[in-house]
C-alpha cells in the first residue's frame, strides 16, 4: 500500500509537504509542486487513512449540517430544494479546503447531544434554531464552531448566523401585489413560530397591508407543512375561494404546489389568482406560468457560511465581520402576477 512517504520520495519533496496537500493546506505549497503531487496521488490511487489522520491531528475533517425539525416531513428534509441548494454550495467550498460533509436531522437537544457524543465532527451548520428550544444552549456547550442558518436567536454568544432580509422580502412581495391592484391577498407559509423565518415574513406581509390601509383577515392566512400533497391540496382549497385574488407564499416550493392545486381546482394563474413566491429556486422557472418571486442567492449563502466555518476551524474568528450576517434579496418579475383593473 502506497504511503505519504512513497509519494514524497517520488515527487522529491518532504512528507510534510505531501501531508499539507492531502489535508487541504494547499496554500502552503507552490502551484507547480501541488500539480506534481496531485498527479502522483491520482496515478498511484492513494487513499488517505481517515482513522489515522484523525488520531494524529485530533480532527475528523468532517463538518455536519444539522436540520432541526419538529416533525418528520412526508417528503424528507433532503427533498427541500432550498436546503439542498444551500448544502451543495457549502459542500463545494468545504471540499476545496479538504473537509467532508455529514447530514443529520434532529428533533430536540437530546438527539443533538447523542449525535455529538457519537460522532467526532469538527464543526456544525444548523438550521431551524429558535429562542427557548434548548438547541442554541446545547450548541454553545458543544465546544465546536457553529454557524446557524436563517436563525433569529437573540443571544448569539459564541455562535454565528447567516440570515436574510426576510421581513423586507415579504414586504416587497406583498407591496408588489398591492401595486398591481390586489386587495384580497392570502398569506401561505409553514406553521408560524415566534421568532422564526416565517414569522418575520408574516411581519412583512402585515406591514405592507397596514401601509396600504388593507385589513388583515385571519381567514386569508394559511399555515401548512411543505409536503407536496399538502401544498397541492392548499391550492385546490384556494381555488374554491371567491374572496382571494392573490397569494404570497413564503417559499417557492409551496407556491409551486399552490399553482398546481389552483389549476386542478379550475383556476388559472395569473388570470384568476396571482402568486408570488420566495427564494427563487429552480422550481420558480419550471412552474406554468413561471413564478414571480423574491430572489436570494443560495450559492452565495452556502459559500459565505462555508468560508466562515473554515475561518472558525482555523481559529481566525477575528476575521469574521459580524456574528449576524444578513444577505440581501430582490424581486424577480416573471409571469405569475396580473394587474387588476381599477374599480370604476
Amino acid at each position: 500500500m502506497i504511503t505519504i512517504q512513497d509519494i514524497a520520495n517520488k515527487a522529491g519533496v518532504s512528507a510534510t509537504t505531501v501531508s499539507n496537500v492531502v489535508n487541504g493546506k494547499a496554500n502552503r505549497v507552490s502551484a507547480a509542486t501541488l500539480k506534481k503531487i496531485n498527479a502522483i496521488i491520482e496515478e498511484s490511487g492513494y487513499v488517505p487513512n481517515m482513522s489515522a489522520r484523525m488520531l494524529v491531528s485530533n480532527s475528523s475533517r468532517v463538518v455536519a449540517i444539522i436540520n432541526h425539525i419538529e416533525n418528520d416531513s412526508a417528503d424528507g428534509f433532503l427533498s427541500d430544494p432550498f436546503l439542498s441548494g444551500f448544502m451543495s454550495a457549502a459542500e463545494a467550498t468545504l471540499r476545496s479546503q479538504g473537509y467532508y460533509i455529514m447530514f443529520r436531522a434532529v428533533k430536540n437537544e437530546g438527539e443533538l447531544d447523542a449525535f455529538l457524543r457519537g460522532w467526532a465532527v469538527d464543526g456544525l451548520f444548523v438550521t431551524g434554531v429558535f429562542d427557548g428550544d434548548g438547541i442554541a444552549d446545547a450548541l454553545r456547550g458543544s465546544g465546536k464552531p457553529v454557524v446557524l442558518i436563517d436563525s433569529y436567536v437573540k443571544d448569539l454568544r459564541g455562535l454565528v448566523n447567516i440570515g436574510l432580509e426576510d421581513e423586507r422580502g415579504a414586504y416587497i412581495a406583498t407591496k408588489y401585489l398591492i401595486d398591481h391592484g390586489h386587495k384580497q391577498i392570502a398569506f401561505a407559509g409553514a406553521p408560524i413560530k415566534s421568532g422564526g423565518v416565517v414569522d418575520k415574513r408574516f411581519d412583512g406581509y402585515k406591514k405592507a397591508l397596514a401601509e396600504s390601509g388593507l385589513e388583515l383577515s385571519a381567514s386569508r392566512v394559511f399555515e401548512r407543512e411543505f409536503a407536496t400533497s399538502v401544498t397541492i391540496a392548499l391550492g385546490r382549497e384556494l381555488a374554491m375561494r371567491s374572496d382571494i385574488t392573490a397569494v404570497f407564499a413564503t417559499a417557492d416550493i409551496l407556491a409551486a404546489g399552490i399553482i398546481t392545486g389552483l389549476s386542478e381546482g379550475g383556476k388559472s394563474v395569473p388570470r384568476d389568482v396571482s402568486v408570488v413566491g420566495f427564494d427563487d429556486i429552480f422550481y420558480s422557472r419550471l412552474t406554468n406560468p413561471k413564478l414571480t418571486t423574491i430572489h436570494q442567492n443560495l450559492q452565495r449563502k452556502g459559500q459565505v457560511a462555508a468560508d466562515i466555518m473554515v475561518d472558525l476551524l482555523c481559529g481566525a474568528s477575528r476575521d469574521i465581520p459580524s456574528d449576524n450576517i444578513v444577505l440581501p434579496i430582490r424581486l424577480v418579475e416573471r409571469e405569475s402576477v396580473t394587474k387588476l383593473r381599477a374599480e370604476s
